[in-house]
């Protein structure tokens, strides 16, 4: 049962969002940077019973993933600014994204050596 009110539910904001976009492009895009995915994550595994300690382990996974996000983001509108296709620019915001993680997991572990020995 819940599964079936996790996707009406998810698919409900999704569409209003994309409405709002439609008609307000800036406040479209204002209220698709709201952590909206987060946030109904966090409700869901709270109302399936999961453990504050897990859903605070979900939580900091959402903040490391922060800002390879951004530079997606970053990418994609650099992208169509410069007239590339969408699926181009998001082709490249995704490749960019996968990249930052991996250049932010190795930086980090430098830096846990670094400061740690």
């Amino acid at each position: 049962m819940y599964v079936f009110l996790k996707i009406l539910v998810s698919a409900l904001v999704i569409g209003a969002v994309t409405q709002i976009a439609r008609r307000f492009p800036t406040y479209g895009g204002i209220i698709a940077a709201l952590p909206l995915v987060s946030l109904l994550s966090i409700i869901w595994l709270h109302v399936q019973g999961e453990a504050s300690e897990r859903i605070s382990t979900f939580s900091l996974g959402v903040l490391w993933g922060f800002p390879a996000t951004a530079f997606l983001l970053v990418i994609v509108y650099l992208s169509l600014q410069h007239s590339l296709h969408l699926y181009a620019a998001i082709g490249l915001g995704l490749a960019g994204w996968a990249l930052f993680l991996v250049l932010q997991d190795v930086v980090i572990k430098q830096a846990k050596i670094f400061f740690l020995s």
